[in-house]
Formats: C-alpha cells, structure tokens, sequence
C-alpha cells in the first residue's frame, strides 16, 4: 500500500507540472492569436481576458496528451533511479507497480468531467461572446426551452431578439415567429409577427408579416403595417446558428441530458450532443488508456538503451489512438455506428492494447 501510494503521489506531482507548463504554453500561444485578431479599439487587459477565458477549452483537449507525456516521465524516472528494479525485487509486478498512477488517471478523469468540463463549458460560452462583441459589436446566441426557440443577433446598430414556436433542424427556416429590435440605447423600436422565417444570405425573407411600431406618442396598432414578404437584414449565417446550439462542449455535463430533451422535443437532431455526452463519460478510461500505453513502452531499465525509440512509439501510438477516437466520434455524429458503441470502442480497445503491451513486455 505505501509503494502504491508513493507512485501515485510522484505521478500526480509530474501530472500537475505537466499541466502547468501546458497551460502557460497554450496560454501564450492563443494571447499572440487573439492580438493579431483583433484591432487597436481592444486593449491588451480585454484580449487578456478572451484568452483566459479560450485557454481552458484547449487544455481539457489536451489532457490525454500530458496523461501521457506524465505517465512517459514517471516511468523514465522510475527506470532511471532503478525503483523499479527494486520494486520487481520485492515481488511487484510491472503492471501492479502501475496500481497507483491507474488509479489517480482515474481520479483526474472524474475530476475532469465532473468539475472541470461545466468551467470549460462557461469559459467557453463566454468566450465566444465577448470574441462576437469585440468583432461587431453584438452577440448572437441560441435558447432553446419549452416555450420554444428564442435567437438574438446584434450589431452596431441595436440588438434583435427573435423567438419561434418551431423550426425546421438547422433553425434556417422559424415558424410563428416574433422580431423585437432595440436600439443601440437598449429600448424597444420595433415588434414584428409573421407565420414563417427563412434565413437567407444576411437577411431573414418573412412571409405573412405584420410590424408594429414601438416609438414613443405612436398607436402601435392603428400604425401597424402588413406586408405579404419583409426582408430584415440579419448577422447571423447558418454555421453560427448551428455552433450557437450545435457544439456540445459549450453545455455542461450537469445540464447536457436535459439539453439533449429540449432539442429532440424542438425538432433538431441531438446526435451530436448524445455522442458528446457519451465521450465525456469515457474519458476517465480513455486517460487511463494513456497511462498503460506511455508505460508500457518506458518501463524497462534504462542501460537497456532506446529509450528515445521507445519514448517516440509510445507517443505515436497515443496519437493514433487519439485520432481513432475522434474519428469514431465523427462516425458517431454521422448516425454510422451507435453513439455508445463509438463513444467507448476506442477507450476500451485502447485499455486492452495497454494491458496487452504491458503483460507482453514486463510480465512475459
């Protein structure tokens, strides 16, 4: 028990300096991306700001690459210092040495899913709201409830909030809609009801609408006007609304099973979100998978020589893991293979190649 606990205490101190170097290195790298995006009119403390907030997200895609490079240097320094050896010696096992690090790989991927993803699900959203605000000076987001589907788009010129009973999948096309736009000052100026809502190139088309005007001393009915087709320009595109609602990492986990309720019952497709959600889940396995592979090629001594062959194999195979998985999980949004089945196929086979390796290399 004490030899388990002190190779899970040494794993967890390379993880968390791990974690720290990566996150000063993605950090800086996104602060030099976010200058070159935007003008002069941001000051440096407002892009300091939409990098903090956009460096959360890269690092929790990183974290089966520092599992990895931590489960690499724990059995580098292990092997060097013949801790292994001496750990062989009393009767441990290879694969019952690694006890400790399976079980804190597991603990971060509880503490990842559980607390981490609602933070970078927060940090996110705001993210790409303020990103939306600095560039034209509105947002635009997405709501879905029971009441229905509630848009907002924004410009320099006022904010519009748009709210439909239905719509078709992509949210192109609102049915029983209502505009209501405000002006730059925040106050109401114009209300508009029409039976059906087409997005087209930046402009909405209404068909059956009736305007009502909302300015001070004015009878909004008795100046209503009724047109047969109304044109409104429009910010918004269909790729914004679909990652306004469409990119699953920006709900919480927490909130994620009833968001996916919501769009089934407003008509939208809730694949994506439902593959997501079963990722997320395995992610605690597939961090474990990380650490079985980077050990399984690091664990012998180190006057064996190759370490840097072996360092290389173990990274490459990490890699290619990583890309199966995502590639299962583009097979899964594409409704090709069930969402459970490529959400933990390639987390469960990555276990049994580490396990495999393992058994292979230090057991026999």
């Amino acid at each position: 028990m004490t030899l388990h606990t002190y190779f899970a205490r040494r794993f967890a101190t390379i993880f968390c300096g791990m974690l720290a170097i990566f996150f000063l290195f993605v950090m800086l790298l996104d602060l030099v991306e976010q200058l070159r995006r935007f003008d002069e009119d941001v000051g440096f403390a407002q892009v300091l700001q939409v990098t903090l907030l956009n460096t959360p997200e890269g690092l929790y895609q990183m974290l089966p690459l520092v599992m990895i490079l931590s489960a690499i240097a724990l059995c580098l320094a292990l092997a060097r210092s013949s801790e292994l050896v001496v750990s062989r010696a009393a009767g441990r096992s290879g694969l019952s040495a690694l006890t400790g690090p399976v079980i804190v790989a597991v603990l971060i991927g509880g503490l990842a899913v559980a607390v981490f993803n609602p933070i970078v699900a927060a940090t996110s959203q705001r993210y790409h709201d303020l990103r939306e605000l600095y560039d034209s000076g509105g947002t635009s987001t997405l709501s879905i409830g029971r009441e229905g589907l509630w848009l907002r788009q924004g410009d320099v010129m006022g904010q519009t909030v748009i709210h439909a009973a239905r719509s078709n999948p992509t949210a192109t096309v609102l049915h029983d809609v209502t505009f209501i736009a405000y002006a730059a000052d925040g106050g109401p100026v114009r209300r508009i009801a029409a039976d059906e809502a087409a997005l087209a190139t930046a402009q909405w088309v209404l068909k059956n609408a009736k305007v009502w005007p909302l300015v001070a001393g004015l009878n909004p009915e008795t100046n209503a006007a009724v047109h047969d087709e109304l044109r409104l320009p429009s910010t918004l595109t269909q790729e914004r609304i679909r990652d306004s609602f469409g990119k699953p990492s920006a709900v919480s986990i927490w909130d994620l099973p009833e968001f996916i309720a919501q769009l089934e019952n407003a008509g939208f497709s809730a694949r994506r979100h439902a593959v997501w959600l079963q990722m997320e889940l395995a992610r605690p396995v597939f961090l474990v998978s990380m650490v079985l592979l980077g050990a399984a090629f690091t664990m012998r001594h180190a006057r064996f020589g190759g370490t840097g062959l072996a360092v290389l194999t173990a990274l490459l195979l990490g890699f290619g893991l990583y890309y199966l998985r995502n590639f299962a999980q583009i097979l899964g949004e594409n409704g090709q293979v069930p969402a459970i089945l490529a959400a933990w196929a390639p987390p469960v086979a990555a276990v049994l190649i580490g396990l495999g390796l393992i058994l292979h290399m230090e057991d026999g």
